[in-house]
């Protein structure tokens, strides 16, 4: 799979140098999805920019997705005619937006969709993440679908978590590839539904 077609979302506040999803893309050329404003984030913008970015790829996509990240991609999901596009997703430390607290910071994104994606996902978790807890991304892995591995303690699973380059989680992506290699091609929606429209 070419690295072009493997796009990072980062979250709240975008990926700093530091975080494994900065140091994935500078050491295996994959691309990130970038937005217009990263401290304000609007769900109707951040879903209309992994629209564009899909549809300029290639092939289908392997989205590798962080934090609010997440949600972003079960949103765009909920609502594109394009999901064909996407391969699969793993999807580190979604937060639990619902929570009162959590809704104020970012109050447009706190209705979380909370059906199956139609495609393959993996979610990684971890135990003493402060945004979600643990039973909480379990009920985000049995709605959306996804595969749940919980990683340990490693905090919101970002820069602050000093992992590195993470080759762990690396190696969870590769295996969610390979898993989706031998698989047919998702069906595109016919002809008069192309495009970049959203339902």
């Amino acid at each position: 799979m070419k690295p072009r077609n493997i796009l990072t979302l980062p979250g709240w506040q975008g990926s700093g140098p530091a975080h494994w999803q900065s140091r994935w893309e500078r050491l295996h050329g994959y691309v990130r999805v970038e937005q217009h404003d990263w401290q304000r984030p609007l769900r109707g913008d951040w879903i209309a920019r992994l629209e564009e970015m899909l549809l300029a790829c290639d092939e289908p996509a392997v989205l590798v997705a962080h934090s609010l990240g997440c949600l972003q991609v079960a949103a765009w999901a909920s609502h594109s005619r394009n999901t064909h596009r996407v391969r699969a997703a793993l999807l580190v430390a979604p937060p639990d937006i619902a929570r009162e607290d959590l809704q104020a910071l970012l109050p447009g994104w706190a209705a979380i969709p909370l059906q199956p994606l139609p495609f393959k996902t993996q979610i990684l978790a971890s135990s003493d993440d402060a945004f979600c807890a643990p039973e909480r991304a379990r009920q985000f892995a049995s709605a959306w679908g996804s595969g749940l591995m919980e990683v340990g303690a490693h905090g919101h699973i970002n820069a602050d978590s000093a992992l590195g380059d993470w080759p762990a989680g690396h190696a969870q992506l590769l295996q969610l590839i390979a898993a989706t290699a031998s698989l047919p091609s998702p069906s595109g929606p016919s002809s008069d539904q192309t495009g970049s429209a959203l339902l």
